[in-house]
């Protein structure tokens, strides 16, 4: 018998009888002999579940994480607090073993915590209605291109340069398949050109997006775009930082129509990457075309409150092509994650922790600053990440660090080639002054 499949010969001859077949060979005698492997696998002898635990451990081990490392580093994914709760909740069984809840009757437990995380969701950002969750930031903005698309009938979306370069990178892939331009509007010290995007807007634009706080940490001012953009009747997709929502004005209030972003900072650990959620909220008047699930509350037949999906009518498994998105998944388990996040730290934590990275950010711009041998980079607020002029290599200076135990900031030269010695730093709540004293330290001694 196989290791890891039960079927014994017995078995196969059985199957192979039901279908007229004498070998397991003959299934596969369409495709061309020259196309077939005709010896076996270049592998390793197998092993035993301990040896290959063995091997996999001392692999991991070669990673180091933020257990072991203070984290400077941001980018896009940020080292935040993490209530131990959430770990407690989620890996319980009715949720990380939950299926999509089609058959409302067994499943208010999941419809009711995602439930709350829309409802939370709403309040952080401002909007009408927010759906489950996307797969990350990137295809969250995506989705919101697509959507602006859809309902402006338009065919091109322009983005600023301010943008996570994962995102415009992912925007692009989709986007082509859509036919839909993406037109990218300059930086201009460390924001979006406002005159470029002026000039840039016209009768096919079908939305803009912006980026808030942008990728270099800085707050755009959204509130004189906001105005160009919904003249020309385009749409405002603003990709936010939901833990900046916690003390900038929201979204809502600088009449965005659709909010997208990277959900990781509400509860998710770093994972060295993923799984996260995108997360996504909108306008009423967007709210049929919005992709993914939304849960409604209502009453059963005997009164009692009760959750469905609702609106599914748009969906993929419904319309096909014709679906607003056809991501047929949710990150259903990192949204209730989300849910417990927020309602844990409740609307005061939620300010608490922004004021904190805020507070602790600018602490240690001033204090790098003070050194004489690190100078700024843009003259604009910053929410809890910001960029430096550093006298060496973005490179020479993370090994440094690394060697004291610190995880410095992102070289933006890999992503901006006019920004070359640059590092962007993130500070987080997380950090201690101790944590804080011991960086500006290090990158003085430097």
């Amino acid at each position: 018998m196989h290791p890891y499949l039960p079927n014994t010969d017995e078995d196969v001859k059985k199957m192979l009888d039901v279908i007229g077949l004498e070998s397991t060979e003959e299934l596969f005698k369409s495709i061309p002999e020259n196309l077939k492997l005709k010896k076996g696998l270049d592998l390793p002898k197998s092993k035993s579940e301990i040896e290959v635990r063995g091997i996999m451990n001392g692999i991991a081990a070669k990673n180091q994480s933020i257990d072991e490392l203070v984290c400077f580093l941001g980018a896009g994914s940020y080292d935040h607090y993490i209530p131990s709760v959430i770990r407690h909740i989620v890996s319980r069984s009715e949720f990380y073993t939950a299926y999509t809840p089609y058959q409302p009757e067994i499943s208010q437990g999941t419809l009711q915590s995602v439930f709350e995380y829309q409802s939370m969701m709403c309040s952080l950002t401002g909007m009408d209605v927010s759906n489950v969750s996307m797969y990350d930031g990137a295809t969250s903005a995506s989705e919101a291109a697509i959507l602006a698309s859809v309902q402006t009938k338009r065919s091109k979306v322009l983005v600023s340069e301010t943008l996570n370069p994962e995102y415009k990178e992912v925007l692009k892939s989709y986007m082509q398949f859509r036919s839909v331009d993406v037109e990218f509007i300059a930086e201009k010290d460390g924001v979006t050109d406002y005159e470029e995007l002026k000039s840039k807007l016209d009768k096919d634009t079908a939305g803009v997006i912006l980026q808030y706080p942008n990728f270099y940490g800085v707050v755009e001012n959204v509130r004189e775009m906001e105005e160009a953009i919904h003249e020309n009747k385009s749409l405002l997709i603003m990709s936010a930082d939901p833990i900046a929502l916690g003390m900038l004005k929201s979204p809502g209030e600088l009449k965005a129509d659709i909010v997208v972003g990277e959900g990781q900072a509400l509860g998710q650990n770093l994972n060295f990457g993923g799984p996260v959620l995108g997360f996504m909220a909108a306008t009423t008047k967007l709210m049929r075309k919005m992709p993914g699930r939304i849960v409604g509350e209502t009453v059963d037949r005997d009164g009692k409150r009760a959750y469905v999906l609702t609106l599914q009518a748009r969906e993929q498994h419904i319309r096909r092509y014709k679906a607003t998105s056809n991501i047929c998944s949710d990150q259903t388990l990192n949204s209730i994650a989300a849910a417990v996040y927020m309602a844990t730290l409740g609307k005061q934590g939620m300010k608490e922790v922004a004021v904190q990275s805020f507070k602790k950010a600018h602490y240690t711009y001033e204090k790098l600053m003070e050194t004489g041998k690190y100078k700024p980079v843009f003259d604009k607020p910053f929410f809890k990440e910001f960029a430096i002029r550093c006298p060496k290599s973005v490179e020479e200076i993370n090994n440094k660090l690394r060697k004291e135990g610190i995880l410095g900031g992102f070289d933006l030269s890999k992503v901006n080639d006019k920004l070359e010695n640059t590092m962007l730093v993130a500070v987080t709540e997380n950090r201690t002054m101790e944590d804080i004293e011991k960086f500006v330290r290090i990158m003085e001694e430097m």
